[in-house]
């Protein structure tokens, strides 16, 4: 059974930078895809970005374009959400997704999530 734990939340300043983990375990398969979503308070889960686990294609939401980069690291099976110039917009639940296959934006073509991580960002 596949596992996400996510790590790395917390508080920041508007302006700031935080940088969530995501490890996967349980994995079988060498294709796959990463990405991570969050929801805010009071709105609806958004996908924020993804990567596949071969080549270097990466894909982000346009509200955090410039602002997030997301990377991994295959052998430890972790993906990295690196989040600098943090708004409060920024705000949100982050969770770590996975499926079989290619990147998704749909939220819902995800089998697995983690449990979640907090992110604050207020002065």
């Amino acid at each position: 059974q596949v596992q996400l734990v996510e790590s790395g939340g917390g508080l920041a300043q508007p302006g700031g930078s935080l940088r969530l983990s995501c490890t996967a375990s349980g994995i079988t398969s060498s294709n796959y895809a990463m990405s991570w979503a969050r929801r805010a308070p009071g709105k609806g889960l958004e996908w924020v970005s993804g990567i596949y686990s071969e080549g270097s294609d990466r894909y982000y939401a346009e509200s955090v374009e410039g602002r997030f980069t997301i990377s991994r690291d295959n052998a430890r099976h972790t993906v990295y959400l690196q989040m600098n110039e943090l708004k409060p917009d920024d705000t949100a639940v982050y969770y770590c997704l996975l499926r079989h296959g290619r990147v998704e934006a749909g939220v819902g073509s995800y089998d697995y999530w983690g449990q979640g991580t907090q992110v604050t960002v207020s002065s």
